[in-house]
């Protein structure tokens, strides 16, 4: 980040007389290197639809305009939705929205588009799974999510059976999505620089999920429960839950049935082996 641009986002902060609210994880990306790193990943084309969350004043909003059909630009802040109309006036396939992404519902605010869309997110820490969640939720309309997240909450995402970092996380995103780590953003890319470090993921959403399952709720309630007490065996973490009410020489047998030891702990199961458990304790 050069001290050029740091000192012309100051200025347009001045411009505008507006004071950045920590609380919010206002961070803005300024450095042109990983910018077009997003731009690159995001493999646009005049075909597609982009929704970008966090916009903030528009640094990377007006490199995805240039290439996509429209930007739909989110945005909290409405002082800074403000900078965004001003300053991205002259484009006419930008709209800003003043939203909360966690109660935007994708479909109606894009009047069920008819392509698959594209979402471009620099996500407050403090929102993050939050967020991804929210919109895995709605995937059937969405083909591909670039994300800047905390480091340590792209380790957890990416992280494979077998690992600390491996959780219900991971298997909420790798369930839903091919993820890919594109690489590893430094505090000091960021205006004002925040207090970790960052990585960009690329999630593409699969067309099925990544395994076999009868009870998707009942799935993710079982995973959950897994890790609630990860250090335990699962045989003990679920009968622990009591949300799920096992008996225990019934929950034996449900192990056994799908192949699962019961002294095993939840972080070396694999996606599959979860499906098939949880297939087998939904019936």
């Amino acid at each position: 980040m050069s001290r050029i641009e740091n000192k012309q986002v100051r200025g347009i902060l001045r411009e505008y007389d507006v004071r950045l609210k920590k609380r919010l994880g206002q961070n803005f990306l300024l450095n042109e290197e990983v910018l077009s790193k997003i731009v690159r990943a995001s493999r646009l084309s005049k075909d597609d639809l982009v929704v970008e969350i966090g916009a903030g004043i528009g640094i990377l909003t007006r490199r995805l305009a240039r290439l996509a059909q429209k930007v739909v630009a989110i945005e909290l802040d409405e002082r800074l939705c403000a900078i965004l109309r001003d300053r991205l006036a002259s484009l006419n396939n930008v709209e800003v929205v003043q939203a909360d992404i966690l109660k935007v519902d994708m479909e109606r605010l894009l009047q069920s588009p008819t392509v698959s869309i594209k979402i471009v997110a620099n996500l407050p820490y403090y929102i993050t799974t939050p967020t991804i969640m929210h919109l895995l939720k709605q995937k059937s309309i969405i083909g591909l999510l670039i994300i800047m997240v905390q480091k340590e909450v792209a380790e957890r995402i990416v992280a494979k059976p077998g690992s600390k970092q491996y959780g219900a996380l991971s298997i909420a995103c790798q369930f839903h999505c091919e993820v890919e780590l594109i690489g590893w953003v430094g505090k000091c890319a960021f205006f004002p620089e925040p207090g970790v470090d960052s990585a960009l993921l690329r999630m593409m959403v699969l067309d099925g999920a990544r395994a076999a399952v009868e009870d998707e709720d009942f799935f993710f309630s079982l995973v959950r429960a897994s890790f609630g007490q990860r250090r335990k065996m699962l045989e003990n973490a679920l009968l622990n839950n009591a949300n799920l009410g096992f008996e225990r020489d019934r929950l034996r047998s449900w192990l056994k049935e799908a192949g699962i030891d019961r002294r095993r702990r939840a972080e070396t199961l694999s996606i599959v082996e979860f499906a098939r458990l949880s297939n087998t304790l939904s019936r």
